[in-house]
């Protein structure tokens, strides 16, 4: 196959998983600020859109380390290939389309970085993966920062109702203590997280497109991406936000944990913190993995709230499998497109008949803006509630106690 048509072909699939990434991770920032009814779901995944696409925009430094820091190349490394990118690519977007379907916020980037490096081993060898690099900036970011996020998250909610409780100045009890400021708050925090998002997973289809070129022969190795990837992969992120990723946001919003305003503001702000960081430092972040530490640990600071385990280890063994999934989809279709024109074609249609059979199976329990969140004014209904039961004790007391 003429390079010329693989490395369309490659920046094409780079492209629609960038698409997969925004829809997979929209969850990352709407998903509490919708629970706790503070942005309704349609505002919300258009606000999440136009921030990832303003993000995309504002660093480079983890395109970098995607495209000159994991895999070899150049004239000290190794000559990575558009095929190899290719089954790395395909890899990535076969786990992704399996976890949304299921529902799992599992990592985005951690399938880009599995499917690649299974494709270079099989491909290659394992003398292709720059192993430094990848421990230093992959490897420990993904163990250590949803931890700090989900200790920071659950500092700051033990902050946020200390600071706002109020007790009865005569018998010293607590008080029902109003907390509609946060719900406004979390506009802000929300719309900083999906700033902080296109500064870090816009990035990583930036730095593939950018290694396919540099392996093309068309950009010098160590180079940044250039002025039209950078927008074509702001603009597939953004578009793939738009069209929602509700399942995902159900699990985010409502499965982890009961959100409240207090703890989504605390959650987004460690959220945003976190990934602002690492774009900053070239790390290639897992964004998923620190939104749901922060929402975890948001949880476990609010004095009444359980974090609901049992969906919160579905994820953790989501993250654990994330790359040796994609890994070894990665290598399998690099086996495969290394045969020659046919086996490119093989794995092309492969894949897109797995797409398109996941995206009409999710037709049969079709998640959309309108149930994504069962109770998406959490706040109001709950007021609603409390003041329908009091209107029936009261008019029970004035009914004369004789009659029925």
């Amino acid at each position: 196959m003429e390079i010329t048509i693989m490395v369309a072909l490659v920046i094409a699939l780079a492209l629609f998983f960038d698409f997969t990434n925004g829809f997979h991770d929209t969850a990352n920032a709407m998903a509490t600020p919708i629970a706790t009814g503070a942005i309704k779901p349609k505002t919300a995944v258009a606000l999440a859109a136009v921030l990832n696409l303003v993000g995309a925009f504002l660093s480079t430094e983890v395109a970098k380390t995607v495209s000159g820091g994991i895999i070899k190349e150049g004239s000290d490394g190794v000559q990575i290939t558009p095929d190899i990118i290719f089954a790395g690519l395909m890899g990535a977007i076969l786990w992704n389309m399996i976890t949304w379907l299921k529902g799992l916020p599992s990592s985005s980037s951690h399938a880009l970085f599995g499917g690649l490096i299974g494709a270079a081993i099989a491909g290659i060898g394992i003398h292709s993966i720059n192993f430094e690099s990848l421990m230093q900036k992959v490897i420990l970011p993904a163990i250590f920062a949803p931890i700090i996020a989900g200790v920071v998250a659950y500092l700051c909610t033990k902050l946020a109702y200390a600071l706002t409780s109020r007790h009865d100045p005569e018998s010293g009890s607590k008080l029902t203590q109003k907390r509609g400021g946060f719900r406004t708050g979390q506009i802000f925090t929300s719309s900083l997280v999906a700033l902080a998002h296109g500064t870090n997973d816009a990035q990583k289809t930036m730095g593939i497109i950018t290694l396919v070129l540099i392996a093309a022969g068309t950009q010098a190795p160590g180079s940044g991406p250039e002025f039209w990837v950078i927008a074509s992969c702001a603009f597939a992120i953004a578009i793939g936000t738009y069209s929602g990723g509700w399942r995902i946001i159900r699990t985010m919003g409502s499965g982890l944990t009961e959100v409240k305003p207090a703890q989504g503001f605390a959650a987004e702000s460690s959220t945003a913190s976190a990934i602002l960081a690492s774009s900053h430092l070239g790390f290639a972040l897992s964004t998923t993995q620190v939104a749901s530490g922060s929402v975890i640990g948001s949880g476990m600071g609010r004095r009444g709230t359980s974090v609901r385990w049992g969906t919160a280890g579905r994820i953790a063994l989501g993250w654990l499998f994330t790359l040796p999934a994609a890994g070894i989809v990665g290598a399998l279709t690099a086996l495969l497109v290394q045969t020659g024109v046919v086996g490119v074609v093989i794995a092309a249609v492969a894949g897109t008949g797995a797409v398109l059979f996941m995206f009409l199976h999710s037709k049969k329990s079709h998640v959309g803006h309108h149930n994504a969140v069962e109770v998406d004014q959490a706040g109001q209904a709950v007021r609603f509630r409390k003041k329908k039961k009091a209107m029936s004790v009261s008019s029970s007391k004035d009914e004369p106690k004789g009659e029925l």
